[in-house]
């Protein structure tokens, strides 16, 4: 028996159109300059409506460029008004979004572009110089047809390092279509609608495609209680980086609710972003721990209003729970951990407290990675060989997989089976899973410490290292040893103005982890390596290690 509803295809263009006009008067507010005087952000403002307007005009602007089909369409852009008419405009014409990561080295940046077959990049003039950086010269981007550069910016550079691209001006082209596109709906959901590439720690980055079914759905259900729960009374300020896994969907969901946006542009550190936070009042934010632990130590130093916030969510690396605490308990601001990856969309766990939790317990729940999101199934594999599936304890660990209409089944024109298992994607990451769906991220594959035969979870001692008040950060990764196999050594990262010792460290570590996790090998650095989208990269301080690079205390 079929059911008897109608079977209209899931779009992003049914976000488009609601959001341009049951939301209209919905504004976005992008932020130009900071006042170098007083700190002010100086800002821009426009409403739905307006920016609806200017989606179609860019669609009409696309297809004079010749974009008629399934062309992907990049942008090498900071978060803005104009971005999101890109999200807009790109997948509900038909054509495919790639958003390009701006901090990509050279090689691959050029890689991306090539591989995902981009026809159009869309450009902010400020980034005019970095993409010309691309590896190749002149020949880098055979298939790009035209740049569109966005705002003021040296146009020439551009024609001069690739003189066969033609080059136009982004407000120019839409002030010559006109405000209307008759968006088909005749396109079948499960079509790519953006593209976003992974960051490319080792080997290739790789590509994968959300469809508007997938965008659709990951959309509506971030909208929900379990989630962020976000309605049009609120104001979304969106820190991460649209070229990180779409923004983790904020764009799209607050467009499709109406809530107002707030995008920072290239002002991300943490002078600049609580000065945007106290002008714009914004509710709801998401952030990689890196910013909030930057935020927190200029907070240290100059009074910050964070009182408007009423949902903060981290995710990209597990946040310290000092880190959580001290929000907390300074500024009654609780940051929910998020879990997930570009392959995920990247929503896949929310740390929020199960109903029967009591309060005394939250902080527990809070400092896991997450209770699984509906709408997403996630597994722990204990044996790799034979794929067998470990019980929901909250202590046996194993490699995590994850499968759902959200998350993706391969990575675009790349064949990785080693990947996938049974329709389960391997995440890569290691944790436990309890029978609440409650989920604890003990470490990623290529950072697992075994020494001795027994797992030591490196996150776990980075958090205990890091509640020591003259630690800014530690990154534990693990060092050959003739004895154990394997050891962990702590890179430290003192606070300005502290001193530590390798001494002091171990007995504050005594009673908050096992006695055999402590490290016998320290090294105290400027700063901890960080990945394109602000993750730790040990794989550099492994290498720096080997080399003989860094200065080893013994202790």
């Amino acid at each position: 028996m079929k059911s008897t509803m109608q079977d209209s295809p899931l779009l992003v263009s049914a976000i488009l159109r609601r959001g341009g006009t049951v939301h209209s008067e919905s504004t976005v507010t992008t932020v130009e300059s900071i006042d170098s005087a007083t700190g002010t952000p100086q800002t821009r403002t426009s409403t739905f409506g307006q920016v609806a307007a200017n989606a179609a005009r860019l669609a009409n602007a696309l297809r004079t460029l010749g974009i008629d089909g399934d062309q992907r369409v990049g942008t090498f852009c900071w978060n803005h008004q104009e971005h999101l008419e890109c999200y807009l405009a790109i997948p509900s014409m038909g054509a495919v979004l790639h958003t390009l990561n701006i901090r990509l080295f050279p090689e691959q940046l050029t890689y991306v572009v090539n591989h995902a077959d981009d026809s159009i990049i869309v450009v902010d003039g400020s980034l005019i110089p970095l993409l010309c950086k691309a590896n190749g010269g002149p020949t880098a981007f055979p298939n790009v047809k035209h740049f569109v550069v966005i705002g003021s910016g040296d146009h020439s550079m551009l024609t001069e390092a690739f003189p066969s691209i033609a080059v136009h001006d982004y407000a120019t082209l839409l002030a010559a279509e006109q405000p209307a596109f008759d968006w088909p709906m005749n396109l079948d959901e499960r079509d790519a609608a953006a593209m976003c590439y992974t960051s490319g720690t080792t080997g290739n980055p790789k590509g994968v495609a959300y469809s508007h079914r997938s965008t659709y759905l990951h959309s509506i259900a971030s909208l929900g209680a379990p989630i962020l729960g976000l309605d049009e009374r609120d104001t979304a300020l969106v820190i991460v980086p649209m070229f990180h896994a779409n923004a983790w969907g904020m764009p799209y969901s607050a467009f499709f609710c109406g809530a107002d946006l707030v995008f920072p542009k290239q002002f991300l550190q943490a002078a600049p972003l609580t000065a945007i936070i106290a002008a714009t009042r914004p509710t709801v934010t998401a952030a990689v721990p890196t910013i909030w632990n930057d935020i927190w130590n200029y907070g240290e130093q100059h009074p910050i209003d964070l009182s408007s916030m009423r949902s903060v969510t981290s995710g990209g690396a597990a946040v310290p729970r000092i880190l959580m605490q001290r929000f907390k308990d300074k500024y009654a601001l609780q940051i929910m951990q998020g879990w997930g990856m570009t392959e995920t969309s990247p929503l896949g766990s929310l740390a929020k407290p199960h109903k029967n939790a009591h309060p005394d317990e939250y902080m527990d729940f809070h400092d896991l990675a997450g209770r699984v999101l509906p709408g997403v199934e996630l597994r722990i594999v204990s044996n790799e060989e034979t794929g067998e599936v470990a019980p929901t304890d909250g202590a046996t660990i194993g490699e995590i997989e994850v499968r759902g209409p959200w998350i993706t089944g391969a990575y675009y024109l790349d064949a990785t089976p080693e990947k996938f298992r049974d329709g389960w994607l391997r995440t890569g990451d290691m944790g436990t899973l309890d029978h609440r769906g409650y989920l604890r991220i003990t470490d990623r594959t290529k950072d697992v410490i075994k020494s001795g035969g027994e797992w030591v979870s490196s996150i776990d001692l980075e958090n205990a290292i890091m509640a020591h008040p003259s630690v800014a950060e530690a990154a534990v990764i693990g060092i050959p040893d003739p004895r154990w196999d394997e050891r962990p050594m702590a890179c430290i990262v003192v606070r300005q103005g502290s001193t530590v010792t390798p001494d002091e460290l171990k007995a504050f570590l005594a009673n908050r982890v096992a006695k055999w996790w402590i490290p016998e090998r320290w090294t105290f650095i400027e700063a901890v390596p960080k990945t394109s989208v602000g993750k730790f990269d040990k794989k550099v301080l492994r290498a720096q290690h080997a080399d003989g690079l860094l200065s080893v205390v013994e202790g």
